[in-house]
């Protein structure tokens, strides 16, 4: 009987692979019904949608029997020199008087694993990512990674599909948004304590920080924080956890202070 067994083994197989195949052109057409969203999300205009497909392809989605095909990963490769390259240049324009060491440390905290995964997630980029089922809902610790990596992609097809132009426009747009609203802090400084010593020293005691508003799920919250100076609120801001957004915060706060 073990003849019997091989068999059904290999109908096994193929009725596995069958459903493998058509969770892949599910995800495939998925995309391809999503494009327009995707394009508004990263406000560039798709010429090649195949490069695209492979920027979105990560590893797990191609690790079955008989399956080739690459990944993502060398888009990857060439998205993280184009985007070091792209905020490397914005620094040098962006701060003439800042030093060698100063500008190797803001552009190491614009392009860090968190700062990418920020990015990737104001684009909501989890959404599109080809993996396996398993990878999906094995994620855990390692969805900053996988976001992270994708982001690169992306940025190396927009860059075969539409040149430096457009890829450094993607990144710059992304790059200043993070650090006016405090998404990515690019430098040592304590908002709250200049804030607290601002406040104290012009008589308006301790500022407070509240709580408005928790989104996301458990493992991606988005904390939005304001904060009060003599019972006022001077300002608010959001990050993925209470510090950062309490920074951000305060960092406006000192921002409407001076105005005043």
């Amino acid at each position: 009987m073990g003849w019997v067994a091989e068999i059904l083994k290999k109908i096994s197989r193929r009725r596995d692979d069958r459903k493998i195949a058509e969770q892949e052109s599910a995800q495939k057409s998925l995309l391809l019904k999503n494009i327009s969203r995707f394009q508004q999300l990263t406000g560039y205009s798709i010429k090649n949608q195949d490069i695209f497909v492979l920027a979105l392809l990560h590893r797990s989605f191609l690790q079955r029997p008989g399956h080739s095909g690459h990944s993502n990963e060398r888009l990857e490769f060439l998205g993280d020199s184009v985007l070091n390259l792209v905020v490397a240049e914005y620094l040098y324009n962006a701060f003439p008087l800042a030093e060698e060491g100063e500008l190797t440390k803001i552009r190491s905290r614009l392009v860090n694993r968190k700062a990418l995964a920020a990015y990737a997630k104001e684009i909501h980029l989890m959404d599109f990512i080809f993996m396996s089922t398993s990878a999906a809902q094995s994620i855990g610790k390692g969805y900053d990674t996988i976001i992270a990596d994708t982001y690169e992609a992306v940025i190396a097809a927009i860059y075969l599909d539409g040149g430096h132009a457009e890829s450094k426009r993607f990144v710059e747009r992304q790059v200043l948004a993070a650090m006016k609203s405090g998404t990515v802090v690019t430098d040592d400084e304590n908002y709250k304590s200049l804030l607290l010593e601002h406040a104290q020293g012009s008589g308006l005691g301790v500022p407070r920080y509240v709580i408005v508003k928790e989104e996301g799920p458990d493992h991606d919250r988005t904390f939005t924080i304001d904060v009060l100076v003599n019972s006022v609120r001077l300002g608010s801001g959001t990050g993925k956890n209470k510090k950062e957004a309490e920074q951000a915060a305060a960092c406006r706060a000192l921002e409407e202070l001076h105005k005043q």
